[in-house]
């Protein structure tokens, strides 16, 4: 009898302990825009005025003008690592690398002017 008694404290304490595991909150993972950002600014600090709205701009309307995510993914991270934007064929696969020219012209303009009048 002692043992069934024991027992059952044991299995009800390793209930309890699982439950209590399952109602712990997630770890959030960042939000990419404000990731990209704080990766961004740096290298914009003492270029621009507001430099976390120049990379919030670049992020919103330059990257986002960019419908290929090899090509927007590696466009975004030559920002974070360099403050402005750019396109090292490496970070774009063989058969993409031809594209990396016209993703320039078609962010030209929204690129301008984020960098100057990233209010609009």
């Amino acid at each position: 009898m002692l043992l069934r008694l024991c027992a059952a404290a044991f299995v009800s304490l390793l209930t309890i302990g699982s439950v209590q595991a399952q109602v712990r909150t997630p770890y959030r993972l960042p939000d990419p825009r404000s990731e990209f950002v704080r990766q961004c600014a740096p290298h914009m600090l003492g270029r621009w005025e507001h430099p976390e709205a120049v990379c919030g701009c670049l992020h919103d309307h330059a990257a986002a003008a960019v419908e290929d995510r090899d090509l927007r993914e590696a466009l975004l991270r030559g920002i974070t690592e360099t403050g402005v934007p750019t396109i090292e064929t490496d970070w774009v696969p063989v058969s993409k690398r031809g594209e990396i020219g016209p993703t320039f012209t078609k962010i030209a303009k929204p690129t301008l002017q984020c960098m100057f009048d990233p209010a609009k």
